[in-house]
Order: structure tokens, then C-alpha cells, then sequence
């Protein structure tokens, strides 16, 4: 497949192709919790979750409304693809995805993409997962870069809105997975995106850090009324 990554075109048929195939592997997959109380109720005893689609379409929104082209905006809708199952187990491997979406988005997917699993396939470290994937972003394209500056924007902003409402998003609860690192540990990643992000001259990624830094901020302030050490 191939784009104008320049496009200014009205519709973008790369995109629409994204937001299917997004759609299509992250059905029936959610986020580990949520704040706001449903919309409406469900005829089950399920508890409604949030989509992982609500996540990955907040983060390509992102990248589209900061300026980014269409690949950009495409590889946004794709970025939990290649590192995240879907919820039969099933993973997609980059050649895959090159073969769905055309290299160029595919490249930028895989530019914002942890490695979870060793050669072994034993699972990583979440500390040495971030640790690569931070230092992977200096040296990736700026269109990678936006796209995970949206990213972890959503996450923290998400994070926030959780713990501002008492959600301590930490621990265990019901309907709610606690998050894989404690509140120093995700300080340390939302400002090493950060400061990575300055490797990159690209001026419509500033709207983006600026957004970020100020999560940060407030990350902070509400990480500091959590019981515990922090």
C-alpha cells in the first residue's frame, strides 16, 4: 500500500484502513480501569469496561490535531498492534503489518514499540522494557516521537483522572488491575519520554510537551497524597 504522507486530502483511505484494522484487534479488549461511571447499563453482571479503541483513537487525535501527516496519524491508530495481543492470544508481527499498512506505517509502529519478550521468550522487566524504549525514542523519527508523547499524554492523563476521583490506580480493586509499577517508578518513565523528546527539533512536538510536562506536574501533587512510601 502506498500514501502521500504529505496529504491534505478531506479523507484519508490509509487512515480508514487504520481505524479497521485497530478496531478489529483490540475487539473485546479494555483498559485496566476507568473513573467515570458508565454511560448505561448492560443487561449482564459484566462490569463495563473502557475500550482499548477509546485509548489508541484519543492518542491518533492527538497526533492529528498537533499537525501530523497521515502515516503519522495511521501509525497512532496502530500503535498497541505489534506489542499488545488481541484477545485470542494472537500477536502480529511486523511483516504483517507491512503487508496490511505499507512499510512506512508499519516502520513508525514499530519505532514506538516495546519489546516485552527475551530472544528466550521469557518475559522482560518492566524496568529494563522502559529503559530501552526511552532510549530507543532519541534516535527514532519525529513522527515516533509524537506518537508516543500522545500516548504516555493519555496514560497519565488517565492515571490522573483515576487518582483525583480516589481511584488509587496502584492497587488491586474491583473490576481493576493494579498498574505494573509504583508511582516513583512511573515518575521516572513520564519524564525520561520527556526529556527523550527533546532530542527531536520538530516544533509541533512542543504543544505535545508542554501537555505532558504539565501531567507530570500534577502526577505528582496527586502521587504525594497516596498512603505510603511513593
Amino acid at each position: 500500500m502506498h500514501s502521500d504522507a504529505a496529504s491534505t486530502s478531506v479523507f484519508s483511505p490509509l487512515i480508514e484502513m487504520a481505524i479497521e484494522l485497530s478496531a478489529q484487534w483490540h475487539d473485546g479488549t479494555y483498559r485496566k480501569s476507568r473513573w467515570r461511571d458508565p454511560a448505561f447499563e448492560v443487561p449482564t453482571a459484566e462490569a463495563l469496561g473502557v475500550p482499548v479503541m477509546a485509548h489508541v483513537t484519543n492518542v491518533a487525535l492527538t497526533v492529528q490535531r498537533a499537525g501530523w501527516d497521515d502515516v503519522t496519524v495511521a501509525a497512532a491508530f496502530l500503535h498497541d498492534v505489534i506489542e499488545d495481543a488481541n484477545r485470542y492470544g494472537e500477536e502480529l508481527r511486523y511483516g504483517e503489518l507491512c503487508a496490511l499498512m505499507g512499510e512506512e506505517v508499519a516502520r513508525r509502529v514499530a519505532e514506538v514499540t516495546e519489546r516485552k519478550y527475551d530472544e528466550h521468550g521469557n518475559p522482560r522487566s518492566w524496568r529494563v522494557r522502559k529503559e530501552d524504549y526511552v532510549a530507543a525514542l532519541r534516535a527514532a523519527s519525529s513522527g515516533a516521537m509524537a506518537i508516543s508523547l500522545a500516548d504516555k499524554l493519555h496514560n497519565l492523563w488517565s492515571m490522573n483522572e483515576s487518582l483525583a476521583s480516589g481511584i488509587n490506580v496502584f492497587e488491586k480493586g474491583p473490576n481493576r488491575k493494579p498498574l505494573s509499577a509504583g508511582p516513583e517508578a512511573q515518575r521516572w518513565f513520564f519524564r525520561a519520554v520527556l526529556e527523550a523528546s527533546t532530542h527531536h527539533a520538530d516544533p509541533r512536538l512542543e504543544p505535545l510537551r508542554a501537555a505532558l510536562r504539565e501531567e507530570i506536574e500534577r502526577f505528582e501533587r496527586l502521587a504525594a497524597t497516596l498512603p505510603g512510601p511513593h
